[in-house]
């Protein structure tokens, strides 16, 4: 299961998605996950599916490969439905027992679904189509007004994008790592809470230390090719707008309004 997270890989092919400029990506990634959380009715979750399909598909990433990363947050999802179908107070539908889903429930359950799965695969997107290198640049640029008030902001965009950056990383040594233990005869999957915490310790201790391995490399990697922050640095590929990009910008626009207007409808 560790290795279906899609987030911090990047999906190496050639489409619309992959040149357009890292900025681009950036914002509009939040504004659709702010727009995700406007809407009042599931005409405006369906507006946001379908735009959301169309950028997958000028992307060339392979839909399984997009739905693979929500194997990782199965649980959290069975977990938020379950919470919201019978914990949400409201007009009942059906009595299990001592628990009672009512039509509010399977309304927010349903909702919640719709939006942790597009906000998933949203976010997925962006990383998969962009370049750890790409992506540090674009938060820098757009980070670039916070220097002002003498904000560090090459230096936030780097540890931002080193962290999602060895996300897949540490999510792959941590896949080796049980399966080395599980060799030797540990148990994760059986007990109770405190037994497989219990556990966990021969997980985390040389995971940990293979995390601050790695840090360490990184730094020395960092400090031989003479690296001393962001001031005075220029860039080998400077960032420029062409007209993909504003094209994308105004189906970004066209999207929030269009969406946000009709999810905010009431339908009755």
């Amino acid at each position: 299961m560790l290795r279906d997270i899609t987030l911090g890989q990047y999906y190496q092919t050639k489409s619309y998605i992959h040149d357009l400029d890292p900025r681009v990506k950036l914002g509009g990634t939040v504004l659709y996950i702010i727009s995700l959380f406007c809407f009042k009715n599931y005409l405006g979750y369906l507006i946001a599916a379908l735009f959301l399909a169309i950028v997958v598909k000028l992307s060339h990433v392979p839909f399984r490969f997009m739905v693979k990363g929500m194997k990782a947050i199965l649980m959290l999802l069975m977990i938020t439905v379950m919470f919201n179908l019978f914990l949400t107070p409201g007009t009942p539908v059906v009595t299990l027992w001592k628990l009672t889903i009512t039509a509010e429930g399977v309304r927010m359950a349903l909702t919640m679904m719709a939006r942790l799965t597009l906000l998933v695969i949203g976010s997925s997107l962006m990383t998969l189509t962009t370049t750890p290198n790409n992506l540090t640049d674009g938060m820098e640029k757009m980070m670039s007004p916070l220097k002002v008030i003498k904000v560090p902001v090459h230096e936030v965009a780097m540890m931002m994008s080193i962290a999602l950056r060895f996300i897949p990383i540490l999510m792959e040594e941590t896949d080796k790592i049980m399966k080395a233990q599980t060799a030797r005869g540990a148990d994760f999957e059986h007990g109770n809470l405190l037994a497989r915490a219990k556990a966990l310790v021969p997980l985390l201790v040389p995971l940990f230390i293979s995390a601050f391995r790695r840090a360490n490399d990184l730094a020395m990697a960092m400090e031989a090719r003479c690296y001393r922050g962001g001031e005075g640095r220029t860039k080998m590929k400077p960032l420029i707008y062409k007209k993909k990009d504003f094209l994308a910008y105004a189906g970004l626009v066209v999207y929030m309004v269009v969406s946000i207007v009709v999810g905010r409808l009431s339908l009755g």
